[in-house]
């Protein structure tokens, strides 16, 4: 679990060096790192999406994700998860106020509640959805190799930077979701790792850079999209490949 740890302190201190910078620089500025960011994202979410080996079971399995996700509303819970973690977080002082105030304070706090679990859906989906955190977590778990999670852990560092300059502290509380997902998948490590094949990693990380570049659409503005509502294609991608070992699937 030394190697998890470590990826989550360098998603904290990134985001923290993130947050810093973010204070420093004009709205302006602000604009241009969430451009970069957004930019960076789509590159990302490419280069993942084409690896692809089957272009049937990435539509298949992102439409009928993001289907399901939309009918149990995954986008909302984490908005609401976000909302209680701000709620944690936040030691702002209770003041009497005018009415005209109050009224500004409560549309503020309610768009710096969106945005921070915006921050940290997005951050969560970008760490934890492609293949060197599923084959980290394995060699970390299975021959106590972790070459390959500190590699993504520095990575995930500059990305934190990049994303809690653009996005906020949010991004910070990521961490949580590398501690779960990747903590489970070492210490699960030798019993999962027989049934994750070559193809099996290609198809989840095509599926994952599709949801990496919705976050870039988010960043860059161009449609705002609950990406977390696709993230029970990842289950339709484990299961198609499943069912491809006994089916002539194409």
């Amino acid at each position: 679990m030394i190697a998890v740890f470590v990826n989550c302190a360098t998603v904290i201190v990134g985001s923290l060096l993130g947050c810093l910078f973010a204070r420093k620089i004009t709205k302006a500025f602000s604009d241009v790192v969430s451009t970069g960011a957004g930019i960076i994202s789509l590159m990302l979410g490419l280069q993942m999406a084409m690896k692809y080996d089957s272009i049937i079971c990435l539509a298949l399995c992102l439409i009928l994700g993001g289907l399901l996700g939309t009918l149990i509303d995954i986008d909302g819970a984490i908005l609401k998860f976000g909302k209680k973690l701000e709620g944690l977080v936040s030691r702002k002082k209770q003041e009497p106020a005018t009415n005209a105030t109050a009224a500004t304070d409560a549309t503020a706090d309610t768009r710096s509640q969106k945005n921070f679990a915006f921050a940290f859906l997005n951050a969560s989906v970008l760490f934890c959805v492609g293949s060197m955190a599923i084959l980290g977590s394995f060699q970390a778990g299975i021959d106590h190799d972790y070459t390959l999670i500190f590699t993504k852990s520095i990575l995930d560092g500059f990305m934190a930077i990049v994303f809690a300059a653009s996005m906020g502290i949010g991004t910070l509380f990521s961490f949580l979701a590398i501690l779960v997902y990747q903590g489970a998948l070492t210490l699960l490590s030798s019993f999962i790792a027989p049934y994750i094949s070559d193809l099996m990693l290609t198809e989840l990380t095509a599926c994952g850079g599709a949801m990496i570049i919705m976050i870039g659409f988010n960043l860059l503005s161009i449609k705002n999209i609950k990406t977390a509502n696709f993230l029970p294609g990842l289950l339709f991608v484990v299961g198609y490949v499943l069912l491809k070992n006994f089916i002539p699937l194409p």
